[in-house]
């Protein structure tokens, strides 16, 4: 690590670059949030213009579920993004460190950081593979919610 001073710059730039990426999915999946809030309002509104028992009641039901689960898979995701976020901040730290630890002949302190800087990193990266999982699993059920939505329109006005 001290005779190659590329490592060091890795090291340090690589869990930059995730940090990045978890920022950018954090702020997508936040308006994601936002707009699953905005339309379970639209819903609630229009629930409570509908009778009870009506076709369209229960119709509007069954998506305030779907909008429902997909809230606790986009506070999911964020969670772990969090968590990826956090854990390759620290993970950059941690190489800073052990770099100077490096730089003084701190062999033993040196590697100790350079384990718990891999176990944070792959633990940060495990977490970031999982909330983009989760994110999929949240899409998918937009999309389904999506095609309900239009053969519910198409089934209301051919009726």
């Amino acid at each position: 690590m001290t005779e190659n001073p590329f490592a060091v710059l890795t090291a340090v730039v690589a869990p930059a670059i995730l940090t990045n990426a978890c920022t950018v999915l954090s702020l997508g999946t936040g308006n994601r949030v936002a707009r699953v809030v905005d339309r379970r309002r639209m819903v609630d509104d229009s629930l409570a213009l509908l009778p009870a028992g009506s076709p369209e009641r229960a119709l509007k039901l069954a998506e305030l579920d779907r909008l429902r689960h997909r809230s606790r898979l986009l506070f999911r995701s964020l969670r772990l993004l969090y968590a990826a976020l956090g854990g390759f901040a620290g993970s950059a730290l941690i190489a800073v460190i052990g770099s100077a630890m490096a730089f003084y002949d701190q062999k033993v302190l040196f590697q100790a950081l350079a384990a718990v800087g891999l176990i944070v990193g792959v633990a940060s990266v495990a977490a970031l593979v999982a909330a983009s999982v989760t994110l999929v699993s949240e899409v998918r059920l937009a999309l389904d919610s999506i095609e309900v939505e239009e053969s519910e329109h198409t089934g209301l006005s051919a009726g």
